[in-house]
């Protein structure tokens, strides 16, 4: 599925940042270099996708550093972005970890489409359209048919209004 969402942003002409959990690049280590190849960006999103914000600073560090080995293995770079995994902000503890790993953004987000519910793709669609703004940092995830299924109406909803779709360096960078 991870293919199909990349392939429909790519028919869009759209780029988009992948903020990857390490197992799943483990299980699926291919989609490293497709994410890569097809001109998205690749960041962190934790080894293990646990609760960051209820860990120790070691634990913490644990989980960005494990994710950042794998990144290093898959694609020779850590990526530039880390998002905390479960929580939406990352906190002091979080971010000093994250620049302990090599990361000095902690990533957020104001856009949530609640994809990871499955609410159907019109429900997706619609929370993305609702809320997303010049600016804004969409949070979609892989591996949900109704993301997929959501994503043209979305991007055709942005460009509609004049957006589009960037990576977070294109959004980020001065």
């Amino acid at each position: 599925m991870a293919g199909e969402l990349l392939a429909e942003a790519e028919r869009a002409g759209a780029r988009v940042t992948v903020l990857a959990v390490g197992t799943w690049l483990e299980q699926y280590p291919q989609m490293a270099r497709r994410i890569l190849g097809g001109g998205h960006e690749l960041g962190n999103h934790t080894l293990h996708h646990l609760d960051i914000a209820a860990m120790d600073s070691s634990g913490a560090y644990a989980e960005i550093a494990g994710c950042a080995l794998r990144l290093r293995a898959l694609t020779g770079s850590t990526g530039r972005w880390f998002r905390p995994s479960q929580t939406r902000y990352a906190t002091p503890l979080i971010e000093q970890a994250a620049r302990k790993a090599g990361y000095r953004t902690c990533v957020s987000y104001d856009v949530d489409s609640l994809d990871y519910i499955d609410p159907g793709p019109e429900e997706v669609a619609a929370a993305v359209l609702g809320s997303v703004r010049r600016g804004s940092i969409v949070s979609l995830h892989l591996g949900h048919p109704g993301t997929v299924t959501a994503l043209p109406a979305i991007l055709h909803g942005l460009a509609r209004r004049g957006l589009r779709p960037v990576t977070l360096t294109g959004l980020l960078s001065p």
